[in-house]
């Protein structure tokens, strides 16, 4: 409803209320007592129901002047687009000091029909814009040269308009001005927090609230997204319509989900991929079944040997993208990088080995766009003057406190609520790698509606996929990485165009 159309019954009552002031008073004393007590509660009535419109159109007014402050009109090095997007703060709540700093990019065509999308990077405690925005489904991919961005031809707001959250606080250009507040994060904080926003952002993009309401992300999201979206699930039951959310499903991808089977998943994916021996994969996996217990005490020295052996086996390659080339720029921060200290490797033939379109430094290259103050300004961003510079994952979050092994009773909860939600699974990624998600996926004990297949994009084959009965669909991206849509930006776009019209993955026609 419009301002003026929720100002309408007060101006009608307040002009009654002028109308029969006019009338002529009773003759009676006693009459002429209960007429000015009716016009007293007529008049008063009349003045706090326009007051209280009018603050309405006061907090409307206050929340159009920011989404348009929030406007990014001027970014350096950005390509020319027909689409616009905004940039800036959220304040969580009045009684707190926090602030999340999002990136909304509206949707390529047909945005009043299109529907928004939240995405979440994992971490925990790394960047959605950083790494989702700027190096694999945003419009805008930074790239080696940092005064100019290069359009992406498969941003996913192409299919949905794209809503990206540095979340919690003390991620990215996220503050608070507590610094309590970074000793009490976890997961019910960030799910918590998350949600605040959300109702908060809807009062500045009011517009959007009846869209469809979709949610994706990758890696420790495997836990932000279906956390986030069981609280909404259950704050909707009792919600107004100011605080409802129109929330339809979610899509994870190389997600962690379930500690158990991620770390026999992560065991097996590495030995069947050549990358350790036999007799450390034994010793691996006998110390991944020890329980901590004092009989177990005794071998811990020696597991630290086999899980350190572990490591270092990936200590040449990226255990995110196996198969892809590391960076070699001195520069570039490996801040999400597992493997310890820098890879002294010499350029060589597999340079020229590189995927089409893939750089294996994005990473750096994010850092250094997102410190310039150019930059900063344009997205209205690092306004509190950080003390610390951007980095794409946290270094100021000083313990994380709550993180449950298995997030699989809420997939089933959200399954039985009605709610979509597809797996997804770059299949060359070590980190978290299509072994875990399929032993995770197979402990939910799910009833297969149809068996394992191929899906195509453009005639080729772009993965496997199996659908089950509760709804859940599980794919694969063949040769993706842990980042899926940077290593298979077609491949991940039509997996993404499809979950959300709720369309079966093509098969080859």
């Amino acid at each position: 409803m419009s301002s003026l159309e929720n100002s309408q019954p007060a101006l009608a009552l307040l002009l009654l209320s002028v109308l029969i002031i006019s009338c002529p008073r009773p003759k009676t004393l006693k009459m002429a007592k209960l007429w000015k007590i009716f016009l007293f509660y007529l008049v008063c009535t009349s003045v706090f129901l326009a007051a209280a419109v009018y603050g309405v159109e006061e907090e409307e007014t206050g929340e159009e002047k920011k989404r348009e402050a929030d406007r990014v009109s001027n970014l350096p090095g950005q390509p020319p687009v027909t689409f616009r997007h905004y940039a800036g703060y959220v304040r969580l709540r009045p009684n707190d000091q926090k602030a999340l700093f999002y990136w909304f990019f509206e949707a390529q065509d047909n945005v009043s029909q299109k529907p928004l999308v939240l995405w979440l990077n994992g971490g925990p405690g790394c960047s959605s814009v950083a790494f989702g925005a700027a190096q694999e489904l945003g419009p805008f991919l930074v790239r080696r040269n940092v005064t100019e961005l290069i359009l992406n031809k498969y941003s996913w707001n192409k299919a949905a308009n794209l809503l990206f959250l540095e979340a919690p606080v003390g991620v990215g250009f996220s503050y608070t001005n507590n610094s309590q507040d970074l000793r009490k994060l976890g997961d019910r904080v960030t799910a918590d927090d998350s949600h605040a926003f959300l109702i908060n952002w809807f009062k500045r993009f009011p517009e959007f609230k009846s869209h469809d309401f979709f949610m994706a992300g990758e890696s420790y999201a495997g836990h932000y997204v279906p956390q986030l979206a069981e609280l909404i699930y259950e704050r909707n039951k009792g919600a107004t319509k100011n605080s409802y959310i129109n929330f339809k499903g979610f899509m994870i991808g190389n997600a962690v989900i379930n500690d158990e089977t991620d770390l026999s998943g992560i065991l097996d994916y590495a030995w069947s991929h050549a990358i350790i021996s036999d007799k450390l994969y034994h010793s691996v996996k006998e110390c991944s079944k020890l329980k901590e217990s004092f009989a177990a005490a005794a071998a811990v020295n020696n597991c630290s040997v086999h899980f350190g052996g572990f490591m270092e086996a990936y200590s040449n390659i990226d255990m995110y993208s196996i198969y892809t080339p590391v960076c070699l720029d001195d520069a570039s921060q490996a801040s999400k990088k597992i493997s310890a200290g820098p890879r002294q490797l010499t350029m060589h033939d597999l340079w020229r080995k590189l995927p089409s379109g893939y750089d294996p430094c994005t990473e750096g290259y994010a850092v250094n766009f997102f410190n310039r103050e150019d930059v900063q300004r344009a997205l209205h961003a690092n306004v509190t003057k950080m003390s610390y510079p951007y980095t794409p994952c946290s270094h100021v979050i000083e313990k994380w406190n709550d993180s449950p092994d298995t997030v699989l009773p809420v997939l089933h909860k959200l399954l039985k609520a009605g709610i979509r939600i597809w797996v997804y699974s770059g299949d060359t990624d070590g980190r978290v790698p299509v072994t875990s998600t399929r032993y995770s996926i197979n402990k939910m004990g799910l009833t297969i509606k149809e068996e394992w297949r191929a899906w195509f994009h453009k005639s080729q084959v772009a993965g496997w996929v199996e659908t089950y009965e509760s709804g859940l669909i599980l794919a694969t991206v063949r040769g993706a990485g842990h980042q899926v849509p940077l290593f298979a930006p077609q491949q991940s776009l039509s997996l993404f165009s499809h979950f959300l019209s709720a369309r079966p993955l093509p098969s080859l026609a």
